[in-house]
């Protein structure tokens, strides 16, 4: 095996266990949650918005340390250890209030909340670090980053189909053995950083510079440019819809009649999501040369608009085959923004300030949109879309989501010029 060869295997490990050591349990922890614990919504969503609240304080500040002052394959490392460290908390929480005083007091809510909040103050940065650590990689190795790494990322997306497989299957989708799948993959993935090859600083310099500049702050000047502001915007509007499917989406599912086959393989039936996006991630080199980021980004858009909206009539006739529609189009409304976005960041950033620009990408749609979405979502289901007789009234929130998604298409496709259009 060649060197090259060996650059891409070693890269589609790194992608396979970021993204397994997260399926394990984000699509899950909805039914755990409000099934498992019995937890209202907003409960949940006070938790799931630690994932928002991680995106905000984190990414930029780790692709700051990681541009400025520290080798980011070893960072990376040391996040994933930290992040197996609290995962692997979550099924011992009766065991911690019963031996720390101070715990004693608290909703065991409230205690989970920390816990996976302490978790995704390592995790969620790691999502843009793995993404520079893969793109500094295979620019040592002399390779071609838009037309490998789709290629390499698409494990990504197989790692997440792969533990949402084996949660199902172990009966975990509603109890603590989610955390136990995703914090041993952590821990592997953390050691095997390790071994990655150096990938030094970039940005230091003899020369004299701001503080602004040595703290990786004038990423921010990017939203002076009409461009790279719009398209953070609009990173913010589609990071409200984003996460929506992965909090309600397994919950739904499951609130189909006991025994059916939706509600007994409602994870399994869920992943068809994660293996669309394997074929629509390696479609996305053809379709950005063939209809420029502007389209590709919109195509998302409406992808996320026919998500929600097949998901509402998911329960009438033909309900299965719309909620696989559903599924089918999930990799054209992720890919083709998510991955496409952070290529469209790669690619219109200095050097100096790329692992920053990623950070900030993640912290527009994981971070400040997702917790706008969260928090907004599970307040809105609360008060206005759970019936009299305990159920949510998914047909009418999914529209709600779907409403939203257009509105924010049509937008995008108003004001966002991509060079070919400006020119």
């Amino acid at each position: 095996m060649n060197s090259s060869a060996v650059t891409k295997t070693r890269l589609t490990l790194l992608s396979f266990f970021q993204f397994f050591v997260w399926g394990a349990w984000l699509t899950t922890i909805g039914t755990y949650c409000t099934e498992g614990k019995g937890w209202t919504f907003p409960q949940f969503g006070a938790i799931f918005s630690t994932l928002a609240l991680s995106s905000i304080l984190m990414p930029s500040l780790i692709g700051i340390i990681a541009d400025k002052w520290m080798r980011a394959e070893k960072l990376y490392g040391i996040l994933h250890l930290t992040y197996a460290a609290f995962i692997l908390l979550i099924p011992n929480l009766s065991m911690l209030q019963a031996q720390i005083p101070f715990l004693q007091n608290m909703e065991a809510y409230e205690l989970l909340y920390w816990i996976v909040f302490g978790g995704m103050l390592a995790y969620m940065p790691s999502i843009s670090l793995s993404n520079s650590v893969s793109y500094r990689i295979l620019k040592m190795s002399n390779l071609d980053v838009q037309t490998d790494f789709p290629k390499i990322r698409v494990w990504g997306t197989i790692g997440f189909i792969a533990a949402m497989w084996l949660t199902n299957l172990s009966g975990s989708k509603a109890n603590d053995g989610q955390f136990y799948i995703a914090g041993i993959g952590a821990l592997f993935l953390g050691l095997y950083a390790f071994s990655l090859p150096a990938c030094p600083p970039q940005g230091k310099t003899n020369e004299k510079t701001s503080l602004a500049t040595q703290l990786g702050l004038n990423a921010f000047k990017l939203f002076t440019e009409y461009r790279m502001a719009l398209f953070f915007i609009f990173s913010i509007l589609l990071g409200a819809a984003l996460q929506l499917s992965n909090m309600y989406g397994d919950a739904y599912l499951s609130s189909f009649p006991k025994g059916t086959l939706v509600e007994k393989y409602s994870t399994i039936i869920y992943s068809i999501s994660q293996i669309s996006e394997t074929i629509f991630i390696l479609t996305i080199p053809f379709f950005l040369k063939r209809f420029g980021i502007k389209n590709v980004m919109f195509f998302a858009l409406i992808a996320w608009v026919l998500r929600y909206g097949f998901f509402a009539f998911g329960s009438a006739e033909f309900g299965i085959a719309l909620i696989v529609l559903s599924c089918v189009v999930y990799g054209m409304a992720f890919d083709f923004f998510l991955i496409s976005g952070s290529m469209f960041v790669e690619a219109n950033t200095d050097s100096s300030i790329r692992s920053s620009a990623q950070g900030l990408f993640i912290m527009m749609t994981n971070g400040i949109g997702a917790y706008i979405g969260t928090v907004g979502s599970s307040f809105l289901i609360g008060k206005y879309y759970i019936l009299q007789n305990g159920q949510t009234d998914w047909h009418n929130a999914w529209l709600l989501f779907a409403a939203y998604s257009l509105v924010v298409a049509i937008l995008f496709m108003l004001l966002f010029k991509d060079k070919r259009q400006a020119a």
